[in-house]
């Protein structure tokens, strides 16, 4: 089994790099989790300029500005590790992991333009819950009481939110839903590389194939954009690298399984900007909603981050369970 944890994918918006649980043996300090939270901050800031863009703009154009950033990035971290990084042991892992970090954030962004922007954000930060499902399927790993107690809350909470029969409650909510499948399906692959290619390979390989495929299918959908949305996407952009700047930073310097939690700190961001720019106020089930989802997928980062960090110290897989009381 991988050493990679659930805890290397920070949300729908940035792609954290896949840092190894273990690699830096410092603990997470208040410098790094403030970072992080700045990091996913800045996510949220770019989701509220993407839901601007959404409405006169195709969202393959949107999603593509991002990946002009996301690339800009990879190639730094590719200039500044050398040429080894273009050294791709698993092309066909890569690719496929590739195109599902493409179709996640795709599908994210289509669903910014009928959902709220908080609700959007907690419904596609189930991925922590399809993560175990697909680790269960395809990896073969168990996953004792405490995790499925986990899973049942955060499915509870996507009800609760989600309301069958409510307002929102339409097939709109599949694309959150589905960004958090493909970003579990990327997680699955990334464990699948494991430690074949190196994570700045990695990252440069999801940022070229999302671009390169976006860019092939322009014609289908590029248009000149107006000033006030070329100011969009430029602060989108911006803030886009800017946050996956930080996340390196962080990631690089502390403990990722530590970290990642605190990305759900993104869903209170989503709200409270989507409150002041949108008018946006959550109602009682809706909130409650939401609170779950996060509880669900903090708690399963957390468990996860602990056993990956037990393995690391050399325990067995099943002492490390026991250990962790999962």
């Amino acid at each position: 089994m991988s050493d990679r944890p659930v805890a290397a994918w920070p949300g729908p918006d940035g792609e954290a790099p896949p840092v190894l649980v273990g690699m830096t043996p410092a603990a997470a300090s208040g410098l790094n989790i403030m970072i992080i939270i700045g990091a996913v901050g800045l996510f949220a800031v770019a989701d509220v300029f993407a839901k601007f863009l959404t409405h006169d703009t195709a969202p393959a154009q949107v999603v593509w500005v991002r990946y002009v950033a996301m690339l800009a990035l990879g190639l730094v971290v590719a200039a500044d590790r050398g040429r080894w990084v273009w050294r791709v042991r698993r092309p066909l892992l890569q690719g496929g992991r590739g195109l599902a970090v493409l179709m996640s954030g795709g599908l994210f962004i289509l669903g910014l333009g009928p959902l709220p922007l908080p609700e959007a954000t907690a419904v596609s930060f189930v991925t922590p819950i399809f993560v175990t499902m697909m680790a269960i399927l395809f990896l073969h790993e168990t996953v004792a009481r405490r995790r499925w107690t986990a899973l049942l809350i955060g499915l509870a909470g996507i009800l609760v939110l989600l309301r069958p029969g409510g307002a929102l409650f339409s097939t709109a909510v599949l694309f959150p839903l589905g960004s958090a499948f493909f970003g579990a399906a990327a997680i699955i692959l990334t464990r699948r590389i494991g430690e074949e290619d190196a994570p700045a390979t990695t990252l440069l390989c999801s940022a070229l194939i999302g671009f390169v495929v976006l860019s092939a299918t322009a014609p289908l959908w590029f248009a000149p954009m107006g000033p006030v949305a070329l100011a969009a996407a430029a602060a989108m952009g911006l803030c886009y690298a800017v946050g996956q700047l930080l996340l390196v930073a962080a990631y690089g310097r502390g403990e990722a399984s530590l970290l990642a939690p605190f990305s759900y700190a993104q869903v209170i961001f989503a709200a409270l900007l989507a409150g002041l720019v949108f008018g946006w106020t959550p109602d009682g089930p809706g909130a409650l909603g939401m609170g779950l989802v996060v509880l669900s997928g903090v708690y399963i980062l957390h468990r996860e981050g602990m056993l990956a960090r037990l393995r690391f110290k050399g325990m067995s897989v099943r002492r490390a369970r026991r250990r962790a009381a999962l």
